[in-house]
């Protein structure tokens, strides 16, 4: 039962261990976040989707702040920092709230196909607003940053999406799944939860080096999607 202080209600390393994963940065705090609030919906008796529901609203919300205030911090009207730490507080609850509705549905029983898609059309929603936001900032401290490099940022964004899917769907024989540390550190570049540690950091005390973040993302993504397919065609030729 839901109804708080039932000897029955789980307990948030209940939550926790439902968790599926997301990287060392996710696994590690995110999810243990995550864990907390799943229990405070299950008490309220809460369906996942309305928690990935808060999660769109706020994570849209935080992203259209920082594309509202990208000319007033280039043109240095308003400080960067405060930009940056909202940004931050703001994407991290709607993550953990990402990470929540998951481990509530697992745990409660409540889960539904219905619910898996919309969890997933949400991610999508909130990370091409989040491209958007890094995109405006760039241009708007570098005008000159060139279209083409925006244009891939916002496509290898998408890796992380597509793959993680694939994961879920238990096709993931097309990804690089090595569970070593120093790969796992490595790959903290494409794990979502530092992802949006390491955005807001850069828009707080640097905005002007949005655009060699979107380099950066672009690059790793890319080569990541290109391991991906190598290993995938060595697999289908076996």
């Amino acid at each position: 039962m839901a109804a708080g202080g039932s000897v029955d209600e789980p307990r948030p390393a209940d939550f926790y261990r439902a968790n599926r994963g997301g990287g060392l940065f996710s696994e590690t705090l995110s999810q243990r976040a995550a864990s907390y609030l799943a229990l405070g919906a299950y008490r309220l008796g809460l369906r996942p989707t309305v928690v990935s529901a808060v999660n769109l609203v706020l994570g849209l919300a935080a992203s259209v702040f920082v594309v509202l205030t990208a000319r007033p911090v280039a043109a240095g009207h308003l400080p960067a920092w405060l930009v940056g730490v909202l940004a931050f507080v703001v994407w991290q609850l709607a993550y953990c709230l990402d990470c929540a509705d998951g481990q509530l549905a697992r745990v409660a029983g409540t889960g539904s196909a219905a619910g898996a898609r919309v969890d997933v059309l949400i991610d999508v929603a909130v990370q091409i607003s989040i491209v958007a936001a890094v995109a405006t900032v760039a241009v708007a401290q570098r005008p000159s940053t060139p279209a083409w490099l925006v244009g891939a940022f916002a496509g290898s964004w998408m890796v992380n999406l597509v793959t993680s899917v694939m994961a879920k769907e238990g096709t993931n024989e097309s990804l690089v799944t090595s569970s070593s540390l120093p790969v796992r550190v490595v790959k903290l570049v494409r794990d979502y939860g530092a992802m949006i540690t390491l955005i807001p950091l850069v828009l707080a005390v640097a905005p002007a080096w949005s655009v060699w973040l979107m380099a950066l993302f672009t690059a790793v993504n890319g080569l990541f999607l290109l391991a991906s397919i190598v290993a995938a065609g060595r697999a289908s030729l076996r």
